[in-house]
């Protein structure tokens, strides 16, 4: 939901200076350095010369979380990591945003019967805007998600009022 939601009137003015946010957004997605398990490797491989995630505004990952936006969780998170893992989303400032990476992130992968720790999925612990699976995911899958992820914070709004939001708010006052 928008800062100023409902707050001001759905104009040319608005629709304009929101087009413009999104676009800004959206074109300056910084990833953090973060990776757990083998999902790592084909994350690394997408920031390299092959796949040039640059030219979507998103090559440099960053070494905070205080620097970045955006967490992709790659591979497998035990029960000692996902402490971490909902420490290092808490340190990240809003917007953020989370990609979860991989058959072991998503829902459990092999270990969804006999481990006893690990994680079901990293959707209990922070909440996750893009699943990507696989075991592990191609970088090409993982470029998807990433422009998954743009189209999604493109479609945000700052001052707008958002249609479903609006909706639902229309809904509570109704009742």
């Amino acid at each position: 939901m928008g800062i100023f939601n409902h707050a001001l009137p759905d104009n040319a003015v608005t629709k304009a200076v929101d087009g413009a946010i999104g676009w800004g957004q959206k074109s300056s997605i910084w990833p953090m350095t973060f990776g757990i398990a083998c999902c790592a490797i084909e994350m690394m491989a997408v920031y390299a010369a092959t796949f040039d995630l640059d030219r979507f505004g998103a090559g440099v990952p960053r070494a905070t979380p205080r620097q970045s936006d955006l967490i992709i969780v790659p591979g497998t998170v035990n029960a000692k990591m996902a402490v971490r893992v909902k420490r290092l989303y808490d340190q990240m400032a809003e917007p953020r945003y989370v990609i979860a990476m991989g058959a072991c992130v998503c829902g459990g992968g092999p270990y969804v019967k006999w481990g006893y720790n690990t994680v079901k999925g990293v959707h209990k612990i922070i909440p996750v805007d893009i699943f990507v699976p696989g075991c592990p995911p191609r970088p090409e899958a993982l470029m998807d998600g990433i422009l998954k992820l743009r189209d999604k914070i493109g479609r945000g709004a700052t001052f707008r009022r958002q249609e479903a939001a609006a909706e639902q708010m229309d809904a509570s006052y109704a009742s």
